[in-house]
């Protein structure tokens, strides 16, 4: 069992100070993949960094504004392109002056060719002025932000090592109230499983999501989000040994405890788990892997 966090206490245009150095803004975009909605983070005093600024919301951009009055916001930092994350960035930087840093996407295929619509959408035009792909760290007067490249939600996700507070901004790799959502071509399960052991191998005291509360009980339930997964993937090599199937018949029966609407990312989900065990020579396809595919145990 997955130790949710769900518990968040927020007003929408609200900045609450929630540690000595870390404030949070959160937009008014609730959604059945935004939880709450999109929770902005303020890093340092003077001179700081804004994590995740959301969606192109006037209203966001000037509840950001009015949290930092006084201070110069140097930084804009994107953990990946969904568009409840970047779109804010540019007119952000347009009112400050400050550095949009990230990873931009590769190009992909688009996940909704299957008639699959992500609530979050697509930032396709986010481009950082820098990259940190490969890694790397900001800084600014007190704080410290350094890049850990966490493919697997998308393939350009970042999360971010806060070491002033033993932290780490997890933005949707790592989420408190819920699993996350990894939908190819973009998302990949093989490259998420190896990145959430990257995150489990720093031993943060806490994870700042951008949606929802913070997990203070990083280990454990990290080892219990990998749990999940595995579990999922059992789950699929349990129903295909009574036969064939396609992942639109297996999804209702494996997927029954979870709100219908979250069914078509789920069928994604699925897909990238049936991909993973595919790569792993455990499941075969009838044709090239895919949405309409029937698989079936290899051997």
């Amino acid at each position: 069992m997955i130790p949710y966090v769900r518990e968040i206490d927020i007003e929408y245009g609200r900045c609450d100070q929630v540690s000595p150095l870390i404030r949070r803004v959160t937009a008014d975009n609730p959604g059945p993949f935004t939880f709450k909605g999109t929770g902005t983070y303020i890093v340092g005093r003077g001179e700081v960094a804004v994590i995740d600024p959301g969606p192109d919301d006037p209203a966001h951009l000037e509840a950001i504004l009015a949290a930092t009055a006084g201070e110069r916001i140097t930084h804009i930092v994107i953990t990946h392109h969904h568009s409840d994350h970047s779109p804010l960035a540019g007119p952000l930087k347009a009112r400050t002056g400050a550095v949009i840093y990230g990873c931009a996407v590769a190009a992909h295929a688009d996940d909704d060719d299957e008639g699959v619509k992500m609530e979050a959408g697509h930032d396709l035009s986010f481009q950082p002025d820098i990259s940190l792909c490969g890694g790397g760290s900001v800084s600014g007067p007190g704080w410290t932000l350094e890049a850990i490249p966490t493919p697997g939600h998308t393939s350009n996700h970042l999360c971010f090592a806060f070491p002033e507070e033993s932290a780490c901004f997890s933005g949707d790799h790592i989420m408190g109230w819920s699993t996350t959502v990894i939908t190819p071509p973009d998302g990949d399960l093989s490259d998420y499983l190896e990145s959430l052991e990257a995150i489990r191998a720093r031993n943060f005291d806490v994870l700042w999501p951008t949606h929802g509360p913070p997990i203070r009980d990083v280990d454990a339930f990290i080892r219990a989000y990998a749990a999940h997964r595995q579990e999922r993937l059992d789950q699929i090599l349990t129903a295909l040994a009574a036969g064939p199937a396609r992942i639109r018949e297996l999804v209702p029966r494996l997927y029954a405890d979870v709100d219908s609407r979250l069914h078509p990312a789920a069928a994604r989900s699925m897909l990238a788990g049936i991909l993973h065990l595919v790569r792993q020579g455990r499941l075969a396809a009838d044709s090239a892997p895919g949405p309409d595919s029937t698989y079936r145990l290899a051997g």
